[in-house]
Order: structure tokens, then C-alpha cells, then sequence
């Protein structure tokens, strides 16, 4: 993993978009340690403490994914989505999310996805990414337990 993380880690998501809600709910339904705390910040009123204490206001949040983790650190964009990966036991999928020749281009890809999300959504991706969720949890070889990356072994880095 290119990042370190103590579990759990709380995602400050969208759940008011349907591409967002889908993923967060297949990661949800993969971590079998409880390493991932989801938060919904579309609420309307949502207030929080801990965004509020960093600075990130909740347009912020719901537009550039946040996630805390146990030790009081904060992750952003892609490097979210590897640790949940890599929570969620889909550690192929954390690892190409890690790749660093690979990451620069992730973290500007990502803030076009963010604001594609509703054109996405209603391009039929929800139910693609559902599917490849669950398609995951049944030819991982992780199924039924989480797996961890490995920092010492070259592929996972």
C-alpha cells in the first residue's frame, strides 16, 4: 500500500449518488473486519467534527472523498479508495490503485470522474459496478475473509 493507515477508517462519502452509494455499499458488504466506518455527509445539515476541525467544509466532502483514520490521519481521493480496496479484500484492485507509475494519472483522472458521477450513473454504471462487486467477492481468493497487501512483497507495492 503507498499509504499507511490505522483501521478503522471513516469515508466521508456521497450517498446521494447513485455511483458513490454502490461502491461504498459493495465495500461495505466485503469488509468482514470492520475496517471500514462509512459516513454519509449528503444529509442535508450534516455537520461533523472532525471535517470541521480540518478545515474541509461538506461541498468539500461530497465532492473529493475524505476518510480519517484511527490515528487521527487524513486520506484523500484515490489513496481512499486503495485503503478501502484493500479493507474491502479486493487487493488486485488496491494495488493498481497503488501503482505509483500509475497513481499521478488516477489523481487527475479523479476529479473528472467526480464531476461525470451523474452522467456515469445514468450511463448504466451503477448496476455494472454492483456486479463486478459482487463478481470480486466470488473469484477473490479472499472470499469469505479480508486479505491484507503485503509491503514486503514487490507485487503489492
Amino acid at each position: 500500500m503507498s499509504e499507511q493507515v490505522t483501521w478503522p477508517l471513516r469515508i466521508y462519502y456521497d450517498a446521494s449518488c447513485p455511483l458513490c452509494a454502490a461502491e461504498m455499499q459493495g465495500l461495505r458488504d466485503r469488509d468482514t473486519q470492520g475496517r471500514l466506518q462509512l459516513v454519509d455527509c449528503s444529509a442535508h445539515g450534516f455537520k461533523d467534527p472532525e471535517l470541521s476541525a480540518a478545515g474541509v467544509d461538506v461541498q468539500t466532502a461530497l465532492n473529493h472523498i475524505h476518510a480519517l483514520d484511527a490515528a487521527g490521519v487524513w486520506h484523500r481521493g484515490v489513496a481512499v479508495f486503495e485503503l478501502a480496496y484493500s479493507a474491502a479484500g479486493l487487493g488486485m484492485v488496491a494495488r493498481m490503485l497503488g501503482k505509483p507509475w500509475l497513481r499521478p494519472l488516477l489523481d487527475r483522472a479523479y476529479p473528472w470522474v467526480v464531476r461525470s458521477r451523474g452522467l456515469l450513473a445514468r450511463l448504466g454504471l451503477v448496476p455494472v459496478l454492483a456486479a463486478l462487486m459482487r463478481r470480486g467477492e466470488a473469484a477473490s481468493p479472499c472470499a469469505g475473509r479480508s486479505c491484507e497487501l503485503d509491503p514486503n512483497r514487490p507485487s503489492d507495492r
